[in-house]
């Protein structure tokens, strides 16, 4: 039972991380202007990529690079592969509406942390 409780613990902390996290790691649509005057950089371990079905509704996310090895972000990128080619210029576009990315991003967020758990714990006596 208690391991339960510690799994339900960190799967809301871990949601919490994703939805209160540094305010450089949200969304940015293309077409406006961030708030700031100087542009936004981007954090060691991080890449920016742009989500949207269209022009229309592209925005900037922060994504950690390790997330770019599970196997629903390698749907994504194959997803793009073939909507934009392989040989597209500029960023990494991801064709699919934001809460569908943050899903994505959220339970690949939810399986690292439970791998990182099981090791340490694996690890532990």
């Amino acid at each position: 039972m208690s391991i339960l409780c510690n799994w339900s613990r960190y799967l809301r902390d871990g949601a919490k991380d994703l939805c209160f996290s540094k305010p450089n790691s949200g969304c940015i649509r293309v077409d406006q202007e961030p708030a700031e005057t100087k542009p936004m950089s981007v954090p060691k371990g991080h890449l920016a990529v742009y989500v949207g079905e269209n022009e229309d509704d592209t925005c900037r996310i922060l994504v950690p690079v390790i997330y770019f090895n599970h196997p629903l972000f390698g749907d994504l990128l194959k997803e793009a592969e073939k909507v934009y080619g392989f040989h597209h210029s500029g960023g990494i576009q991801i064709p699919c509406r934001k809460s569908e990315f943050e899903s994505v991003k959220m339970r690949v967020a939810v399986s690292a942390g439970n791998r990182r758990r099981w090791w340490r714990m694996r690890n532990s006596h």
